[in-house]
């Protein structure tokens, strides 16, 4: 059976989680580094007033994830296949090898400084349980306008899909999916209309660094947002990269290809338990455990036993 690693996204951040990691050598070293290559203490990035900004937390998500994964592969524990949502795919794109860290830090520093500057006000995002892909796709054909549009953003679950656009769009589509049958329709605390195509222009802008960096193949299998699929070639990976903040996150395709693969063991590398908790209910006969809340010991021990089977 395999491991696959699991990388959350802007939503799951928390304060002082840097501050929290392990205490270990790979985490000291991965906090130097960050610094070193951002030219500040990446230690202030994490507290409450500083996580305000999506800089911060898309840094403190990148090396949150990378450092809980070197202290995890330095004790034996590596992963089969890797997977991100959202931000998190650039950390999944440096523990496959993919993507050099410091590459990954300046990329991600860009990104949240275009996606934070891309919509002042009026736009955001938020989230609706209980409907799935068709039925709420056809809600957005009937609200979607081009002077207040609305999109499909993440697909989560089968029945838990995120939208984005303008935020009177947004609260008529709640209005429509409630009347529907939807069980909740809440606003997100965002007011970036991420990966929909209204952020195409800072897609752009990221495939351009992207084409001045050295890619790599990734040694370790590379599972992508856009299309759900395995990516085995760097050139694939980067536009995946870039093209993620633009297009809608497919994560449960994606997970469902990981469980296809032979996936048993879910393993979250961030704070809290989002990613966890979707794939306990996607995929029962898998076991899915965080990191940091079972621990840096007992998650080796369970890596090591199912590379094991």
């Amino acid at each position: 059976m395999s491991v696959a690693f699991l990388f959350p996204g802007q939503g799951s951040q928390q304060e002082n989680m840097l501050h929290e990691l392990p205490r270990h050598p790979m985490v000291t070293k991965t906090i130097e580094e960050a610094s070193l290559v951002l030219g500040r203490d990446v230690l202030l990035l994490d507290s409450k007033e500083s996580l305000l900004s999506t800089v911060s937390v898309q840094l403190c998500l990148l090396i949150s994830g990378v450092a809980i994964a070197r202290v995890l592969k330095s004790e034996g524990a590596v992963p089969n296949m890797v997977a991100g949502h959202s931000v998190g795919s650039f950390s999944a794109a440096v523990v496959s090898g993919a993507l050099d860290f410091k590459d990954a830090l300046l990329l991600v520093e860009l990104r949240g400084k275009l996606m934070e500057n891309s919509y002042p006000k009026g736009y955001g995002m938020g989230v609706i349980l209980g409907l799935d892909e068709v039925r709420i796709s056809l809600l957005l054909d009937k609200i979607n306008k081009s002077n207040s549009p609305v999109f499909i953003a993440n697909l989560n679950a089968q029945d838990q899909i995120t939208i984005a656009g303008s935020l009177s769009a947004i609260e008529a589509v709640f209005t429509l999916a409630l009347s529907e049958g939807a069980h909740k329709a809440k606003l997100l605390k965002v007011n970036v209309p991420s990966h929909c195509k209204l952020l195409k222009n800072v897609s752009d802008e990221i495939a351009s660094k992207i084409a001045s960096i050295d890619l790599k193949d990734p040694r370790t299998l590379f599972v992508g947002n856009c299309k759900a699929r395995v990516l085995r070639k760097a050139e694939e990976i980067g536009q995946d990269l870039s093209n993620g903040v633009s297009n809608p996150v497919r994560w449960y395709e994606a997970t469902t290809s990981m469980f296809e693969r032979g996936a048993r063991l879910f393993v979250e590398l961030g704070p809290g338990e989002t990613l966890t908790n979707m794939a306990k209910k996607a995929f029962p006969d898998a076991r899915c455990i965080s990191a940091l809340s079972s621990g840096i010991e007992s998650t080796c021990i369970l890596v090591k036993r199912e590379s094991e089977r």
